[in-house]
């Protein structure tokens, strides 16, 4: 599974690189706090898939990588490989802004 670091995502998106961002947050933590992209909770993934590309830099992040690290193993065995996954989360975004 590819992983991105906080800082890195940071210098991507400062650089304007083309990337989807997913969260997969609830409700309640996003509107405390996102970095943007695409709100896809975990639990509603399979059956919004069709949200997600399949082609370009999908980045998927949550509060602190395990639920996008799941969603990412849910997605592959969908048949996606472009995938990344924001080690850390957004505990590790925070930390760095």
């Amino acid at each position: 599974m590819q992983q991105v670091s906080a800082e890195e995502l940071q210098s991507w998106i400062k650089a304007n690189r083309d990337i989807t961002l997913i969260d997969i947050r609830e409700d309640w933590e996003r509107n405390d706090y996102n970095i943007g992209g695409i709100h896809i909770p975990l639990g509603e993934l399979m059956n919004r898939i069709s949200e997600i590309p399949k082609e370009g830099d999908v980045v998927l992040y949550c509060e602190k990588g395990i639920r996008s690290t799941i969603a990412i193993q849910r997605l592959e065995a969908a048949g996606y490989d472009n995938l990344i996954n924001l080690s850390g989360g957004m505990a590790a975004w925070k930390a760095t802004v």
